[in-house]
């Protein structure tokens, strides 16, 4: 879950790919570093630490030439050091590697490379590649043949870039399973995991294919297929709109993407309408329909269930990604397959959808992230158009999911303009909410600041909202959190409250409003601390987080949105990082 870029042009490379590498972060930050080629010199620096910090320590800016890498990591193998920090060099330093992704026969590359002589000064699984590469070059193969030679001997997921002394005006790249998109601005040529990495730079994008390789010089950009021969490619035009990532006045991206969806809504609402009618028509026609997603998008996924069955009348089950595997005996032609993921490159989610479509299963897919690997993989895909998302933790991307599978539930039973409206009405509630509950929620969550557990309830269609805020908290302050249905705190849970333990009830007025309010005052008699989500007040809550009266329906968009801002909050009290929370990176690219 790396980010990596690489560029060659006519500008001064360094600075354009620390700049990249800053936009890269989300995919990892606990160490960074760069390669630059000039006269006759391959210069790494590379250092543990986050992107600005390992640029001050070395002085990175400084570096000279027009060829240059740069790496972001999150780690896999091997801890948190200069030594395992990219770019890797082989045994003679004439090149240099940066790679996203696992290596799955490392060890035993590195063993056998080990016997040939070779030194290698690091942990991960990454350094194979350059050794495999010097000595394919002593061979006698160009670099491109070499890259295309060593990709052949290895197994698992992988994206990588290389320059070399031995051909210094030019950079190579190729992918298995990791995405990698070219960018062209005249002389211009840049590769990196995520458009973004270069959108300010152009518009004019291209993506490789498992197993191809680009060959980028100031000259141009060749694509090579996997025995080595020429491919045409097509560019595609990048959507500034949602390559966007600045901060703006916000101190973090999550603030920001959180404060943004009131207006996200408005635009979700704007769908195509035959797309979605037509989708619909495939999921109802479907012998069995399953969603598989992880994390953050699994949860948007189990309210899709609940919304396919309430309005469209259409049963189906939600698998999360890394499981799916073992259910695939049940997956054939007649299964439509749901995946949701913000990035569109979530691994298991991949892994998961090639496997349905070698049985034949029609793949849709929810994406946020245009030019994805699951794009790629899908029959039929509908955008998220809630813009780019930067921050780890999951926000408008969130409500943006819900939104999805609402339109889709009411495309079913022909109600699709309804549902429109009624989104981009809630717009207005969403912004109402913010205003409503910001003073609350930053006078609770220093409240909340030094607790270390907290648990989350609801029933119905607002459960999943229990468990998605749960895990806001636990993503960005490292408090310990749970959400679960009411009705199984008396299933062990409640064993474990004790007297000021924070219990968070989303209670609206609807249909579960009686139970729910009963499982908390259960809590309470133990000595918990209510916080209750609702739009009708009780004297039960000790705080009371206060939400419009909506469709029940929609409740867990005006629901999920307070509570973000809190987990926020009690962030920020707790001297967190929410943009960049320890041990996690946005885009989950290795299993």
């Amino acid at each position: 879950m790396c980010g990596i870029i690489g560029y060659c042009g006519q500008k001064a490379a360094v600075p354009v790919v620390l700049e990249a590498l800053k936009c890269l972060e989300y995919r990892g930050y606990d160490s960074a570093g760069v390669a630059s080629l000039c006269d006759g010199q391959l210069l790494i620096r590379k250092d543990a630490g986050k992107v600005e910090e390992v640029i001050q320590k070395h002085k990175l800016a400084d570096l000279p030439g027009h060829v240059a890498i740069g790496h972001t990591r999150w780690a896999t193998h091997g801890g948190v050091t200069q030594f395992n920090a990219h770019p890797h060099a082989d045994c003679s330093g004439r090149l240099a590697v940066v790679h996203n992704g696992i290596i799955e026969n490392s060890q035993e590359l590195r063993q056998e490379l080990t016997r040939r002589g070779h030194r290698f000064a690091s942990e991960t699984d990454t350094e194979v590649i350059p050794h495999l590469l010097e000595d394919e070059l002593k061979n006698g193969h160009s670099l491109e043949q070499a890259a295309l030679n060593t990709a052949a001997k290895l197994e698992g997921s992988y994206a990588f870039v290389v320059v070399s002394l031995d051909d210094p005006g030019k950079i190579i790249g190729t992918r298995r399973g990791n995405p990698l998109i070219v960018g062209l601005n005249g002389r211009d040529r840049y590769v990196s995991s995520d458009a973004l990495a270069f959108s300010q730079y152009t518009n004019e994008v291209m993506g490789l294919e498992d197993n191809e390789v680009v060959v980028l010089t100031e000259g141009g950009a060749e694509f090579l297929d996997a025995q080595g021969n020429k491919l045409v490619k097509q560019a595609r035009k990048l959507d500034q709109s949602w390559a966007e990532s600045d901060k703006g006045a916000y101190q973090h991206f999550m603030l920001k993407e959180i404060m943004e969806q009131a207006q996200v809504l408005g635009r979700i609402a704007n769908q195509d309408k035959q797309q979605f009618t037509e989708i619909a028509l495939d999921i109802l026609r479907a012998r069995q329909v399953i969603i598989t997603a992880c994390g953050t998008s699994r949860y948007a996924a189990l309210v899709g269930r609940y919304l396919f069955s309430r309005v469209g009348k259409k049963f189906c089950d939600v698998v999360m990604a890394s499981e799916f595997g073992y259910f695939a005996d049940s997956v054939d032609k007649n299964t439509v397959v749901i995946a949701v993921s913000q990035s569109g490159e979530t691994a298991d989610v991949v892994e998961g959808v090639k496997a349905a479509r070698a049985v034949g299963a029609q793949v849709i897919s929810i994406v946020n992230r245009p030019n994805s690997i699951l794009t790629d993989l899908s029959h039929q895909v509908i955008y998220l158009n809630c813009g780019s998302e930067i921050a780890v933790a999951a926000t408008k991307s969130f409500l943006s999911q819900l939104a999805i599978f609402y339109l889709l539930s009411f495309a079913m039973v022909n109600s699709f303009d309804q549902a429109a409206a009624r989104l981009a009405e809630l717009s207005g509630e969403v912004s109402k909410t913010l205003d409503w509950n910001k003073s609350e929620l930053i006078k609770l969550s220093e409240k909340l600041k030094d607790k270390n557990d907290a648990y989350y309830i609801a029933r119905g269609i607002n459960f999943a909202i229990a468990s998605e805020a749960a895990l806001k908290l636990k993503e960005i302050s490292y408090v310990h959190a749970e959400g679960m249905p009411a009705g199984e705190l008396k299933h062990g849970t409640l064993a474990l409250i004790e007297p000021g333990t924070p219990v968070v009830v989303i209670c609206p007025d609807d249909y579960t409003f009686a139970e729910t309010l009963s499982n908390a005052i259960e809590t309470k008699s133990r000595g918990a601390y209510i916080i209750g989500v609702s739009d009708r007040e009780s004297e039960v809550y000790d705080s009371w987080i206060k939400i419009p009266k909506v469709d029940e329906l929609l409740y867990p968009m005006v629901a999920v949105v307070p509570l973000q801002l809190l987990a926020y909050y009690v962030a920020i009290n707790r001297g967190c990082d929410p943009d960049r929370p320890r041990n996690l990176a946005k885009s989950v690219t290795v299993k």
